[in-house]
């Protein structure tokens, strides 16, 4: 499925200004200021300068909260999106009831202990974020995440993301797979299943270096539409297979 830009020149745009260079902006400005954010019962709230709040909104992590203060902002982050910004990109720092956690253990123990699929959803989360595709809260559309290639206001988003391990009971039956499908094509997305393969029981799972034992399986599931696929029309046109892999971010 072709990006579906919602304006005309945002393509331009994007390419202008791609997510990983206001990414690497992002990482300088935060870092530079010990930016810190405080843990609740399931997201953190970032207090920030106006430009770094420009910078996180450009870059699509957290969102806005409104207050009456005008010397700083205030930004709701998830779980996922602050661990990224706290682990991967090494430019907050988190802190519970007054108290700075000192190391990434902390964290992540307290964030595993509020929602026990953290590791797994976090995962995944990173996995998508790494290769710069913007993740936003898919729970609208039924699935844990929707990705666009770029900032929401410059495109659609291409997929709706559901995260499960070997042991998941999502997808299991045909009706279930069904009905994922039909709903994504009705929003113009195409579903993408990410399996996350790794031990997530024991004593690993206390450390975030568990991370590096896990890996990560793509599959895009589309519906098989006999109109499209007749034999009279099979010389004319040829099947596209995407991987959301090799997929061309900006």
């Amino acid at each position: 499925m072709a990006p579906r830009w919602k304006w005309k020149g945002a393509e331009g745009k994007a390419l202008a200004e791609p997510i990983s260079k206001s990414v690497s902006e992002l990482q300088l400005s935060l870092a530079e200021t010990e930016s810190s954010g405080t843990l609740s019962s399931s997201n953190v709230l970032l207090a920030v300068e106006p430009e770094q709040a420009e910078l996180l909104d450009r870059c699509c992590f957290g969102r806005l909260v409104l207050s009456a203060e005008k010397v700083k902002k205030w930004i709701q982050l998830s779980f996922e999106e602050a661990f990224f910004l706290h682990y991967n990109l090494k430019c907050i720092k988190i802190s519970l009831q007054g108290r700075c956690l000192e190391n990434e253990v902390d964290t992540w123990l307290y964030m595993k202990s509020k929602r026990p699929n953290f590791p797994m959803f976090f995962k995944a989360y990173s996995h998508l974020r790494s290769k710069n595709w913007v993740l936003r809260s898919g729970l609208q559309y039924g699935v844990d995440f929707v990705a666009y290639r770029h900032h929401p206001s410059l495109v659609h988003s291409e997929y709706s993301v559901l995260v499960q391990s070997g042991d998941s009971d999502r997808l299991r039956v045909w009706s279930d797979i069904h009905c994922a499908v039909r709903l994504s094509g009705s929003v113009a997305k195409t579903l993408l299943t990410l399996y996350v393969n790794g031990n997530f029981k024991g004593e690993d799972l206390n450390l975030p270096v568990c991370l590096e034992n896990f890996t990560v399986e793509e599959q895009t599931i589309s519906r098989w539409s006999p109109e499209l696929n007749r034999e009279d029309e099979f010389t004319n046109s040829k099947q596209n297979v995407t991987n959301v892999s090799n997929l061309k971010t900006l």
